[in-house]
């Protein structure tokens, strides 16, 4: 699904216990410009997740919304990886 004119990004949930809401954690890569080291930074976001189908460990990819409630803008698109259960 291409939707022109917003951000995707594809993170890992870390907690979908709220309905119709999953906490999307986020991490990029950087060089840090003075030490040139590759530096990892995490960000969470809460998308909206309508149907409940993500769960905790899933790799999931959002995109840009509009604002949903206090926290909520950002929508998920798709599960591209399940968990695998500790079985």
């Amino acid at each position: 699904m291409v939707d022109s004119g917003r951000r995707q990004l594809i993170g890992l949930v870390l907690q979908s216990k709220m309905d119709r809401t999953a906490v999307v954690q986020v991490t990029r890569r950087f060089a840090h410009p003075v030490y040139k080291k590759f530096v990892s930074k995490n960000k969470k976001y809460y998308a909206d997740d309508p149907s409940n189908i993500a769960r905790a460990g899933d790799t999931v990819r959002i995109i840009e919304a509009r604002q949903l409630s206090k926290l909520k803008r950002w929508r998920l698109v798709e599960v591209t990886k399940k968990a695998e259960s500790l079985k």
